[in-house]
């Protein structure tokens, strides 16, 4: 799906790319960074067709979602952390 196509469903289902974020636990800044690839992934894709959908027979995708209880994904890093002084001493 292209971003402009992305960006039509998302008016047919009635919510804005900020709120959309928002309800799928995804950063509008990585959803924005599609329009310079000018397609979303697959898994958003179907994300928004199916709430195009679901608007289109009188259900609330919202409440669907919103009990899902989405937690937004934080960066953890890959282990590059600094170790405490009791770590390192560990370690040796």
């Amino acid at each position: 799906m292209t971003f402009i196509e992305f960006k039509k469903h998302l008016l047919d289902a009635e919510i804005s790319l900020p709120k959309f974020s928002k309800l799928i636990k995804v950063s509008e800044k990585n959803l924005q960074s599609y329009k310079k690839k000018g397609e979303v992934p697959n898994p958003i894709a179907v994300s928004v067709a199916c709430f195009v959908a679901m608007k289109k027979a009188g259900i609330d995708y919202r409440e669907v979602v919103t009990n899902l209880d989405l937690k937004a994904k934080t960066k953890a890093g890959a282990g590059f952390a600094k170790k405490t002084k009791k770590e390192k001493q560990t370690d040796s």
